[in-house]
């Protein structure tokens, strides 16, 4: 019996550290705020029971120095990047940091939301819409409206300097043929004001110091859902997107469970808990969330990733030479 005992424990052991080498285990950075990141991380665990996430949530611009710093020192922890724009992820690309991957599940999405060399893909798309307080006597429908005499010292808007969707929003707008940057210009010429992020955007238009404001959907939505005095409109001309797109990092140290991670995000159960979280889908055929119109008449305007990398800076220069530096 003595000698039994040691055995049996010796094969317990050995059966435990098998079982824990057959594990898979997936090291995510992500800008999600905490509440959407533990949701995401909970559903791909649920749906991968073999796979468990340890995962670390700060801004896009923090998480970014974070990885750098640790691609310097030759010791990139992270196995997966979910963080907001592709913009960032296109640098990252160029830079030799990203492993391509073609998912199977990127045939339900448009060809616009996904790098052809498959290096990452939207999983949402956060959209910016024009916000406006229900006592505003002008309703607008369309950009050009908050550069009208009735929107005169009424207009709020982030600034690119502090905020990358108003970077990547401003990028966009300027590359379309009726506005530009002379729309920007005519928006500054009428006592518009550009500083800080959406979340001061938000507040001064629902609570009456400013009309109207520009900001991303979901807070606009949201607000109006808890009784705020707001409306959100998706302009006729069209909107910008960022889309918070997903990447496997080229040093990954675990690439299969990666790979599940990205599949998961795309398929129609993941994307299912983006729209849970109150988000427009990026993959066809999905229902958008309460409070959304219908998908037809949100109309996405493109922008060119790759330019907007080359273009940052001068475009930043230009915004700042409008607005100042705010």
């Amino acid at each position: 019996m003595k000698t039994l005992l040691p055995a049996v424990a010796a094969a317990l052991v050995a059966g435990l550290l098998s079982t824990a080498a057959l594990a898979e285990s997936l090291v995510l950075y992500t800008s999600q705020p905490n509440e959407d990141a533990q949701a995401t991380v909970d559903a791909f665990e649920a749906a991968n029971p073999g796979v468990e996430v340890e995962w670390v949530r700060e801004g896009t611009t923090k998480i970014m120095a974070k990885l750098m710093a640790e691609i310097e020192a030759g010791n990139p922890v992270a196995d997966v990047l979910l963080i907001a724009d592709t913009v960032t992820m296109q640098r990252l690309k160029e830079a030799g940091q990203l492993m391509p991957y073609k998912s199977p599940e990127a045939s339900a999405f448009e060809a616009s939301l996904f790098d052809p060399d498959g290096t990452y893909y939207s999983t949402k798309m956060i959209t910016t819409g024009i916000i406006y307080n229900t006592s505003a006597a002008m309703k607008p429908a369309g950009w050009e409206d908050l550069a009208k005499p009735e929107a005169k010292g009424l207009v709020t808007m982030p600034s690119p300097l502090t905020s990358g969707a108003a970077l990547i929003h401003a990028q966009t707008l300027a590359g379309i043929g009726a506005l530009g940057w002379d729309y920007y210009e005519a928006l500054a010429e009428n006592g518009a004001t550009a500083a800080g992020g959406n979340g001061g955007v938000l507040k001064s238009v629902a609570t009456g110091e400013k009309a109207y404001g520009m900001v991303v959907d979901f807070m606009a939505i949201r607000e109006k859902a808890k009784g705020a005095p707001v409306e959100f409109v998706f302009p006729a001309e069209g909107v910008s997107a960022f889309t918070e797109p997903v990447a496997i990092l080229r040093t990954a140290k675990n690439p299969d469970a990666a790979k599940k991670f990205v599949d998961f995000l795309l398929s129609e159960e993941g994307q299912q808990v983006a729209v849970t979280m109150g988000y427009i889908p990026a993959r066809n055929g999905l229902a958008l969330p309460e409070g959304f119109p219908a998908r037809e008449v949100v109309k996405v305007l493109p922008v060119d990733a790759a330019a907007a990398v080359k273009n940052s800076d001068a475009d930043l220069k230009t915004f700042s030479g409008i607005f100042g530096t705010n």
